[in-house]
């Protein structure tokens, strides 16, 4: 199980969703970005919608990357655009706490490839405030850490 996914279900379980459909788009979301980064993620909805995959994940998919100009009209699609990360280097989540997260989160050489702004931007979405969000997801992933592999050494 990845961070994403388990934030996706988090958050389904939390509006009454799909569980399954929002954790397919999570699980989903990158995986053209190691072997077409420059393509991403049309590959992957191209793909997917030749599979026969919903179009709300799709949209959801694709609204993740803002350069796309998909708006983000559904939660699912607002939800995806945030990020969960690996934070500790000890590898468990479990004695993590939001005001470390949050101090962790301001320094940009933690988690490089993580656009804190669209994070900002997904959570603004959803109408939750990003200390909100980010207390939300990582609880999700404190009760996954085990299937995350994040409970440490």
């Amino acid at each position: 199980m990845r961070a994403v996914e388990v934030a996706m279900r988090a958050y389904a379980r939390r509006y009454g969703e799909d569980e399954e459909l929002w954790a397919i788009a999570g699980v989903l979301h990158d995986m053209d970005y190691e072997k077409y980064p420059e393509e991403h993620p049309y590959r992957a909805v191209e793909e997917l919608r030749r599979l026969g995959y919903p179009e709300e994940v799709l949209e959801a998919i694709l609204g993740h990357a803002s350069y796309t100009g998909t708006p983000r009209r559904t939660r699912m699609a607002k939800a995806l655009i945030t990020a969960a990360v690996y934070v500790r280097p000890d590898r468990s989540i479990l004695g993590l706490e939001l005001p470390s997260l949050k101090k962790k989160f301001k320094d940009k050489a933690f988690a490089k490839g993580v656009n804190r702004e669209e994070i900002r931007l997904g959570a603004e979405e959803l109408g939750v405030p990003l200390e909100e969000h980010m207390a939300f997801v990582l609880e999700a992933m404190k009760q996954e850490a085990r299937l995350l592999g994040l409970e440490g050494a």
